[in-house]
């Protein structure tokens, strides 16, 4: 599967999805081989394995320093949302006798032992990271995080001072006595706990302090220091030390810091009756209160307080985590933000996508007369998002010719030009649909704000379909023009979000093909009214056809390698887990299918075991940007089929959530796709490989020693030569 021979092969198929709605059995299952019963990988730990992948990042002293502490930081808040959602959601299970066995047959509370067994060991290594490679790595170029006791009576009079100015007059210390019951520990807060001894009773009692969050966490030893030698302490030590401020009269006996971990998953019951806005804001109001399932604390916390922490929080011991401080190595980012440039990546500017440059310096470029002269695949955070699917809405905000706009949120940032487009559009009487999904999960209060703020500019907004997230990313524009209506369509990988577009590697397709129009047509009709359509051309759409689709797309490259023709698979996706979809690709392997599978986070497929999957290779790639685009490419004895979408091979996204796929079919997209595959599955490109026992191994060097080609770097010097040359692959 090579760029040439896609760009030889120009033939444009006349296949549609519509074909995957026939009553269609993608396999003969009794005439198949049974698949052996331990055929997956536990979903649970394959994250964990993801999560070490990035730890391994902030262990590799290539790296520069601040981004390996940033990584650190990654790693911190990566595992912060596995315990809220993912560990809180099997305990809940448990607890509610609703527990059923996961994805490889095993007992829930079995997964609960080794989950707590592999996060112990990656959060001990974490703190080792830090504490032994990171900490002193970050010393070496100027950047010390001190110990109150490791400073001079200079130092600790300045920060006295910026306590008692700064600090102490937002903190609440609270008691625990018969008169004062154990407070509420908020979630993800740091907390110092504190055990006094009254100076007349000599009675010892128990105080709580939580750490201002915010507040800087790393406070600065310093201000008039160098940039380039610069000493900080963390907010948490320097309330420590002036614990006497809070307890006057009181002798500190011990004082401690300590972390929660709750459930804040968000589980919402909806039927059509509900005010779905109301109720989910309820909810997060009930998030707050989740019962707890982590406790962090320090290494020297003493067994009389942990003893109170563990009785009056209701943990186990396998959900305590002894740690050497400081905890809530997440607040890593804040100094991860250091400006010191030659202790980060270098500097990359995206470039504008070719077919949208201007023609004359210092001009915006005609977004719709680019798309209507062919179709635009843009390569994001290579390419730039603000001059692509930014420029895109804004122009049709405020193109008099432009009658209407479609378009779903998923996630977009706080201050987002996006939402400000379609409220423009609104205001200047255009027709404005905007899918808002309130559902997205942490970002739910943020898009119930933006929902109402369209509302209020007379946008029309909806909430998708009940018992439905809405996870597709499409806009449709309605131009009209001097032959009639014209749609303009975008179909992408990523959310609207031009904070995230910087870091998130997405894909996008701009088309004016009348087929995707009308398909996206439809299925905002669906999405906003009481359509239900069966059939699309171009686009693979769940939960109703896009399973059916991808199985359909396989059957048939098994049975090319069966008749000895052209077959093949790739796959790029985030997660791959759904057991369907696993088995259709072990039947393809054995069929002769060379599959290829590139995933970043979780991978329950178990590749390169003889007699299952010895045709699978799996790869991942994590680097400077989280790849997030999902791709699905079959050779199709030569007529080659590729889609791109926001769908990952998980039973939410092909069950629960409405996903949009669509077909490539300019020659020079599919040879674009197949260039990146050969490049990430190449073995000189620095990558991860999956063993079949699920231990994932780093080729990140060759024999000689030398690093093999980040896949990343690559694509940003590519595409900024696209830029002076004027050309796509």
């Amino acid at each position: 599967m090579t760029a040439d021979s896609l760009i030889e092969d120009e033939r444009t198929s006349d296949r549609t999805s519509s074909d995957f709605d026939d009553d269609f059995e993608p396999f003969d299952i009794e005439g198949a081989p049974e698949l052996p019963a331990e055929r997956y990988l536990d979903r649970e730990l394959s994250w964990l394995a993801f999560n070490q992948r990035v730890l391994e990042l902030a262990e590799d002293p290539t790296l520069p320093v601040l981004e390996r502490a940033n990584f650190l930081a990654i790693f911190a808040s990566n595992l912060d949302e596995f315990f809220m959602v993912r560990v809180a959601g099997l305990k809940r299970r448990i607890m509610t006798g609703l527990a059923v066995p996961t994805n490889v047959g095993r007992a829930p509370m079995d997964v609960l032992v080794d989950i707590s067994k592999k996060a112990h060991e990656l959060q001990e290594r974490h703190a080792t990271a830090y504490q032994t490679l990171v900490k002193p790595a970050l010393e070496e170029v100027g950047i010390q995080v001190v110990t109150w006791a490791e400073l001079g009576d200079d130092e600790h009079a300045h920060l006295r001072a910026y306590f008692g100015a700064q600090i102490f007059p937002v903190l609440m210390p609270l008691a625990v006595d018969p008169a004062h019951p154990f407070p509420y520990i908020s979630g993800l807060s740091l907390n110092l706990s504190v055990r006094v001894r009254n100076s007349r009773t000599g009675r010892q009692e128990f105080a709580r302090v939580k750490v201002p969050q915010m507040l800087p966490r790393f406070v600065r030893v310093d201000p008039s220091e160098s940039v380039q030698r610069v000493r900080y302490i963390t907010l948490e030590d320097l309330i420590a030390n002036h614990l006497g401020d809070l307890f006057p009269g009181m002798e500190i006996v011990e004082h401690h810091v300590f972390r929660v971990t709750r459930n804040e998953d968000v589980e919402i019951e909806e039927d059509e009756t509900e005010n779905l806005i109301k109720a989910l804001e309820k909810e997060l109001l009930r998030r707050r209160f989740g019962p707890p399932i982590r406790l962090e604390i320090t290494d020297d916390m003493d067994e009389v307080t942990l003893g109170l922490l563990v009785r009056e929080l209701d943990v186990t011991e396998q959900e305590v985590y002894r740690l050497p401080a400081p905890l809530d190595l997440g607040g890593l980012f804040d100094l991860a933000r250091i400006d010191r440039p030659e202790l980060h990546y270098g500097t990359h500017v995206p470039t504008t996508a070719v077919q949208f440059q201007p023609a004359e310096p210092n001009r915006r470029a005609d977004v719709f007369k680019a798309i209507a002269r062919q179709d635009v695949l843009v390569h994001h955070p290579y390419e730039s998002f603000a001059t692509s699917v930014q420029a895109f809405l804004e122009q049709a905000a405020a193109d008099p010719d432009v009658l209407a706009i479609k378009q779903t949120l998923y996630r977009t940032s706080g201050d987002s030009p996006i939402v400000e487009a379609l409220i423009d559009a609104a205001e200047s009487g255009k027709q404005v649909l905007a899918l808002v999904e309130i559902k997205a999960r942490f970002d739910e209060q943020a898009n119930i704000t933006w929902a109402r703020k369209l509302e209020k500019a007379g946008v029309h907004v909806v909430y998708g379909l009940v018992g439905l997230k809405t996870h597709c990313k499409l806009a449709l524009v309605i131009r009209q023009e001097k032959d009639g209506l014209r749609h303009y369509s975008h179909i992408g990988t990523g959310n609207y979000n031009p904070k995230t577009s910087r870091i998130y590697e997405d894909l996008g397709l701009f088309t004016t093909d009348d087929q995707v129009g009308k398909d996206l047509t439809r299925l905002f009709n669906e999405l906003s009214g009481y359509a239900i359509e069966k059939k699309f051309k171009r686009l693979l759409v769940a939960p109703l056809h896009l399973r059916k689709g991808l199985l359909k797309l396989i059957a048939t490259e098994i049975r090319n390698a069966e008749a000895g023709r052209p077959s093949g698979i790739r796959i790029k996706v985030n997660s791959m887990v759904d057991e369907a979809i696993i088995d259709a690709l072990y039947r393809a392997s054995n069929s002769g299918v060379p599959v290829d599978v590139w995933v970043r986070g979780i991978c329950s497929l178990r590749p390169g075991i003889p007699g299952l999957s010895e045709n699978i290779r799996v790869r991942s790639i994590l680097g400077r940007y989280l790849e997030h685009s999902r791709i699905f490419t079959f050779v199709n004895d030569g007529d080659v089929q590729t889609y791109i979408g926001s769908a990952d091979m998980m039973h939410r996204n092909l069950d629960r959530r409405v996903e949009a796929l669509v077909r490539l079919t300019e020659p020079t997209h599919l040879a674009e796709i197949s260039a990146l595959f050969d490049q990430a599955m190449d073995d000189s490109t620095s990558t991860w490989h999956l063993a079949g026992d699920g231990v994932w191994t780093r080729h990140s060097t060759d024999a000689s020693g030398l690093p093999l080609t980040d896949l990343q770097n690559r694509q940003m010097l590519e595409i900024a030569q696209r830029k002076r040359t004027g050309k796509r692959r």
